[in-house]
């Protein structure tokens, strides 16, 4: 059987979808479609073929959207796939657009609902319009939360019955091992992610600025990308003492290794995997209570939820996280690595989608 992949990022195919892809490649011939990045050689590495094809991921522009579609188009002539999976919303939108066109079987996964259906407003009338013709025909539609999946049912885009749910994509628990829980003077937050508005980081920076100038000393260490002129706020506070700004590591376990507790009050997600991949090495959660978040905590055991956009609610999670003896937090911890064995080991996640998709 030949499967082909349409994504929008080379590099979450290797992040989050690598053992997937190996398990598929075992008895079938796999085709990736996918922009080319920085991660291409672990791809090149494997026994598939990929194919280069550009995406505007972020862009509303209908005339680089309607040459993605001719490329989607050119490439299922090309390879005459027997079934596609999509990822994130244009592949899946016009992934399925094109395979509803060729009368070929597409499974599509929903691995958040963006900005798009947060604001509303006429990009959300479009792509409800667009996602609900894209997906009438898909054979399985995947989501990571049930959230999602109650908002795409709700609003009529797709049938309750070709949905499941699944744990994300999984962490991988051999990468992502157990570390043990450091000896800091100085309790150390960690986020990893963009950092942007909706990922909590206004409300972020404000719980940390209130913890110490109450005396409540704790440090913030922040890895990934700056992505909307933050650039000016992380050097003041930087200046201040209490934060440090790493930019994007390739590697983020020697972070994670180092910090005490992990923080993502974010405003909306798929499946958070900053939260599954720092649970599974054995450090406490905080993280927003919507779907997409709150599945990787186990409230008080595991770690603390908070109100999104809320910067009162993230202060108090942190202000009890504090208050925690070191014992507490390790035992939140290993707490939290057992969370991830029991519901969220990727090899049973890969199990389930080859078992749904039924290849």
């Amino acid at each position: 059987m030949k499967i082909l992949i349409l994504s929008n990022k080379s590099g979450a195919m290797v992040d989050f979808r690598y053992e997937l892809i190996t398990e598929l490649s075992k008895k079938n011939s796999v085709v990736i479609a996918t922009p080319f990045d920085d991660k291409m050689e672990k791809l090149r590495s494997m026994p598939i073929r990929l194919i280069e094809v550009s995406i505007d991921r972020r862009g509303i522009n209908p005339f680089k959207d309607a040459r993605l579609i001719l490329k989607y188009l050119r490439v299922l002539k090309q390879e005459q796939p027997d079934i596609v999976i999509t990822y994130t919303i244009k592949p899946n939108i016009y992934g399925g657009l094109v395979c509803r066109m060729k009368n070929i079987p597409y499974a599509a996964n929903i691995t958040g609902l963006g900005t798009s259906f947060q604001n509303g407003g006429l990009i959300k009338i479009i792509v409800t319009c667009l996602y609900k013709i894209a997906l009438k025909d898909a054979k399985d539609i995947f989501f990571e939360n049930t959230g999602n999946r109650e908002v795409l049912v709700s609003n009529k885009i797709c049938d309750f019955e070709k949905t499941h749910i699944l744990n994300g994509a999984g962490v991988n628990l051999a990468r992502f091992c157990y570390q043990q829980y450091p000896n800091n003077d100085v309790p150390n937050f960690l986020f990893v992610g963009r950092v942007m508005k909706e990922k909590g980081v206004d409300e972020l920076f404000a719980a940390m600025k209130q913890l110490n100038a109450e005396g409540r000393s704790c440090f913030l260490n922040i890895v990934g990308p700056c992505e909307e002129g933050y650039e000016e706020i992380l050097h003041k506070y930087e200046k201040l003492g209490w934060l440090k700004y790493h930019g994007y590591q390739e590697d983020v376990i020697p972070f994670i290794r180092k910090s005490d507790c992990f923080v993502l009050p974010s405003y909306h997600e798929g499946m958070a995997n900053t939260n599954l991949e720092c649970a599974s090495s054995g450090r406490p959660i905080i993280t927003s209570n919507i779907p997409g978040c709150k599945e990787a905590v186990i409230e008080g055991i595991t770690g603390f939820t908070c109100m999104p956009k809320n910067f009162d609610s993230l202060y108090k999670a942190m202000l009890r996280m504090l208050e925690l003896n070191q014992g507490d937090r390790i035992k939140m911890g290993k707490a939290g690595r057992k969370h991830m064995e029991d519901f969220f080991d990727r090899r049973k996640v890969v199990q389930e989608t080859v078992e749904v998709i039924n290849l």
